[in-house]
């Protein structure tokens, strides 16, 4: 069994429209906070996606990809999201703080709303391993590589923020404040996962060929 045809446009459409109104749409549209919509149309579009997957035979879906395979593919895709919607508003952080902020406070809760979905998705997905071992010893090998390379990236963004805080003149870093500091660690650590995410779907994409 597989996802329709027309399910496959509809999801890929609605997802394209939430897209454009994360990043590039304007800030408001009839009135309507388009950070708001868009992230309320992404995660209509994740949830459409993980009712039409769950449909599909537990055999089928096993066949196509492991479980742990499919976790990264979810993480890889939020993750992938989350950063091109944090790094397009990242002017929004300019204030030193959120509550004076009403623009970061909308993608501050925006984000949140998108890692709640995140959870809340892979726990969905997770019923339907139930009474499956879904992991072996080459999804455990597969594990450790990309943490590591996980690990590697998370290491050298942090570096990679100290040098440019070391080494900067004073007076060209106006921009760093508390607030943007502690979002661009966010950025960091969010990187790292998606490097991780990333390195796994390399790895079973070589381990199959």
């Amino acid at each position: 069994m597989r996802i329709p045809a027309w399910t496959r446009w509809l999801l890929v459409l609605t997802a394209g429209a939430a897209l454009w109104l994360l990043l590039v749409g304007p800030g408001h549209l009839l009135g309507w906070d388009t950070g708001h919509l868009g992230m309320v149309l992404l995660i209509a579009s994740a949830w459409g996606l993980i009712h039409a997957v769950s449909r599909i035979p537990r055999e089928t879906l096993m066949a196509s990809a492991s479980p742990a395979e499919w976790y990264a593919r979810i993480g890889f895709g939020f993750n992938l999201i989350a950063m091109g919607y944090f790094f397009s508003k990242m002017h929004a952080f300019n204030a030193s703080s959120i509550p004076q902020n009403p623009d970061a406070s909308a993608v501050a809760r925006n984000l949140v709303m998108l890692m709640i979905a995140w959870v809340v998705i892979e726990n969905v997905l997770a019923s339907r391993w139930q009474g499956v071992e879904e992991q072996d010893e080459r999804d455990r090998e597969i594990a450790s590589q990309a943490s590591g390379w996980g690990r590697g990236a998370l290491i050298f963004s942090i570096i990679g923020i100290a040098v440019m805080l070391s080494f900067a003149p004073v007076e060209r870093l106006a921009w760093a404040t508390p607030l943007m500091l502690g979002n661009l660690l966010i950025f960091a650590l969010m990187w790292g996962w998606l490097c991780e995410y990333a390195a796994t779907l390399f790895l079973y994409w070589r381990d199959r060929r």
